[in-house]
């Protein structure tokens, strides 16, 4: 294990208002804001000898906070040769297209096997070190079993201006999804906050809007009709927030789950045969399209990927 390193911050009168990131951010520009973002997320920013772990509270100025820095420590993941299918790169950033089942960064019960082991071979170690030495270049992640593009930043400053556009919700993010039922609809919005679930942690719900500050996070999802199917329907989601499990909460939120998701799913009812025959065990999700400007040049970018096989194959089967 490596040491800490312990740095003593007392913010400035004209840090008043500020944010607590970007307040220690400019007290202490060795740091950058989304490293130390993480380090409050973490427990190691403390006032009074209590951690604070929210980075958006508004400081007083000329608080005093102690910050711990662990000490560099090389990366404890093992670079694997496993298969990406990059769509785009360069020397900030590349842009690849995940399988499902591939884990996106090492976790209890996935230890190795994940995209940041086969991202650390393709390149050599030149990530981004923002996340921490357990996702070294991840700005933004998509479930296991979803398939699709997501971007990853192989420099701090790719990381940070990258992070600013999810921040900003200028990301584009285009989600295709083979959901149960037929929605009346043509189209619409789901507003709805989205939370950890208190009574089981592996489940994201959705929270009243009078809990929104203490402990849920605003949620935004338009979603359009694309296909009529077999008492189902090919859905387009465009995310203006990113939240954990949003497209999937979300779209089961208005009694139209995703087909074959085993968590917010309706497992065995109308299509549980169908699934079974064709082996299909995974949430029929897939991030389609992804645009963003990019943090150094300022071109904007666009990427798109078809659906995969299984989710093609799911479609013919539903046709009608």
């Amino acid at each position: 294990m490596g040491g800490i390193q312990t740095i003593d911050v007392r913010l400035a009168p004209a840090h008043a208002g500020w944010r607590l990131d970007r307040a220690l951010a400019d007290a202490v520009p060795t740091l950058s804001r989304e490293r130390l973002k993480a380090l409050i997320r973490s427990g190691a920013v403390e006032a009074g000898g209590k951690p604070v772990r929210d980075p958006a509270i508004k400081v007083r100025g000329e608080e005093a906070f102690r910050v711990a820095v662990p000490e560099p420590r090389q990366a404890h993941n093992a670079a694997q040769d496993i298969p990406l299918k990059v769509v785009f790169e360069d020397e900030h950033l590349l842009v690849v297209d995940k399988p499902a089942g591939l884990v996106v960064h090492p976790a209890a019960g996935n230890l190795d096997g994940t995209l940041v082991n086969a991202l650390l071979h393709h390149c050599q170690g030149s990530l981004s070190g923002i996340g921490g030495v357990a996702r070294p270049g991840i700005v933004h992640r998509i479930d296991k079993d979803t398939s699709g593009l997501l971007v990853v930043a192989k420099t701090d400053v790719a990381h940070e201006g990258l992070a600013k556009q999810f921040a900003a919700h200028s990301i584009e993010r285009r989600y295709l999804a083979i959901v149960d039922g037929v929605p009346k609809a043509s189209q619409g919005t789901v507003d709805a906050p989205l939370a950890r679930s208190p009574h089981n942690r592996k489940k994201i719900a959705i929270v009243e809007a009078k809990d929104l500050n203490r402990r849920g996070k605003r949620a935004v999802t338009h979603w359009r009709r694309l296909n009529v199917l077999d008492d189902a329907a090919l859905v387009e989601c465009r995310l203006e927030t990113g939240r954990t499990h949003q497209v999937r909460v979300h779209m089961a939120s208005i009694g139209h789950p995703l087909l074959g998701d085993p968590v917010y799913g309706r497992s065995g009812k109308t299509h549980g045969k169908l699934l079974k025959e064709r082996q299909f065990q995974r949430q029929a999700l897939h991030a389609a399209e992804l645009g963003f400007t990019h943090p150094v040049t300022k071109s904007r970018l666009s990427f798109a990927s078809p659906m995969p096989p299984d989710m093609q194959e799911l479609f013919n089967a539903l046709g009608v």
